[in-house]
């Protein structure tokens, strides 16, 4: 009887999550964008030897309609020929018209820890007001991601946040996990936000006003830690009143994903180091919905196995998964990923099964290398 009636706690849980959390932004309308908007930015992309992606990925900048942007490239100590690239890259592209400057910021010694010194380095660099970030492993989806990212800055709206998607690799398990991890994420930030209480961006594909950088004094409160330039700013200085999600498919950004299990569950191990500096409402709340994930698998399978109210468990599930297939749907089309619909259920348990692995494992030996 326990078990069954922490069950049903489990699944009403999950779904207030679902419906009036991530309904916030899974139900909601897409926003129309302007794209005939005029706003000066300064595109802002931080190296460390990326020689590779530097060269990939570049090219795709030069293409963008925006008619005023500049582009700020900052080498963070790189030993192989990301520098060089960069000053062929400007040399190539400086005199098209819409493209008001590239500067390359060279950063040749020091201590580094994590990419904050540099991106740092690019924000007191810009020449404008707003800066556009993102990274050397990504292109725009489109050539109005300028243009639809900074359509946002309107009505007070100094902060906006976008979606950072991954390429897509056919027969690959590992990439539709990873797809598929990212695709939860940015349907919890994105509702977080829409809810008001907005917590964390990513580095791929975020932008914001210099002066929120400078009120915050940069990222000094957290500078002792590796990572936290997109999630922890964002958490300090994000309001109901600044923040603005942009989730139209033409302002993705689209990285080249890990392609071994191990560098991906590395990445994540660091990635995730960071959340215990959330503030705590964020943490009660990511805390309680991944635990609440967790507890539905594994009660569903313990009462169904010891055949305990085997009818009303099974209710409680397709209840459960009621919501959760619509919530699932509608922000997997949103977010063009709609190819994992069907394997979700299976995904999930992957994701909860490696975030479990991961906090273990972090417990054990926290990560000490960048």
């Amino acid at each position: 009887m326990f078990l069954f009636v922490t069950f049903f706690i489990v699944v009403i849980i999950q779904i207030f999550y679902y419906l009036f959390i991530f309904g916030r932004f899974s139900l909601s309308k897409t926003k129309v964008i302007n794209l005939e908007n005029e706003i000066p930015v300064s595109i802002i992309i931080c190296a460390k030897n990326e020689e590779i992606n530097l060269k990939n990925n570049l090219p795709f900048l030069v293409e963008q309609s925006h008619p005023d942007f500049e582009i700020i490239l900052v080498d963070d100590m790189s030993t192989d020929r990301s520098y060089q690239i960069m000053q062929d890259f400007k040399d190539n592209y400086e005199y098209l018209p819409n493209i008001s400057k590239i500067k390359i910021l060279k950063i040749s010694k020091g201590f580094s820890n994590g990419k904050k010194r540099a991106l740092g380095k690019g924000i007191n660099a810009a020449s404008n007001k707003f800066v556009l970030l993102t990274d050397t492993d990504c292109k725009p989806s489109s050539k109005e991601w300028i243009s639809g990212m900074s359509s946002n800055f309107i009505d007070k709206k100094t902060i906006v946040l976008g979606y950072g998607a991954y390429e897509k690799i056919s027969n690959s398990f590992l990439n539709k996990l990873i797809r598929f991890e990212t695709l939860m994420t940015a349907l919890q930030y994105f509702s977080y936000a829409k809810l008001g209480i907005p917590y964390m961006g990513v580095g791929r594909n975020i932008a914001y006003s210099k002066d929120e950088y400078y009120n915050a004094n940069g990222f000094k409160d957290h500078m002792h830690i590796k990572s936290g330039d997109d999630d922890l700013f964002i958490s300090q200085i994000a309001t109901k009143e600044n923040t603005s999600i942009c989730t139209n498919k033409i302002v993705f950004t689209v990285s080249i994903p890990k392609t071994n299990i191990k560098d991906w569950f590395n990445q994540k191990r660091r990635h995730i180091t960071t959340a215990n500096n959330y503030k705590k409402i964020h943490q009660i709340l990511l805390g309680l919905f991944y635990i609440s994930q967790f507890l539905f698998w594994f009660l569903a399978i313990v009462l169904l196995l010891k055949n305990i109210y085997v009818q009303l468990t099974l209710i409680l599930i397709i209840f459960r998964f009621l919501f959760w297939y619509l919530i699932i749907y509608n922000s997997a089309k949103k977010l063009n990923e709609t190819d994992l619909f069907f394997l979700a259920p299976v995904l999930e348990i992957g994701i909860i099964s490696a975030q479990l692995c991961i906090f273990i494992t972090n417990i054990i030996s926290p990560p000490k290398k960048w």
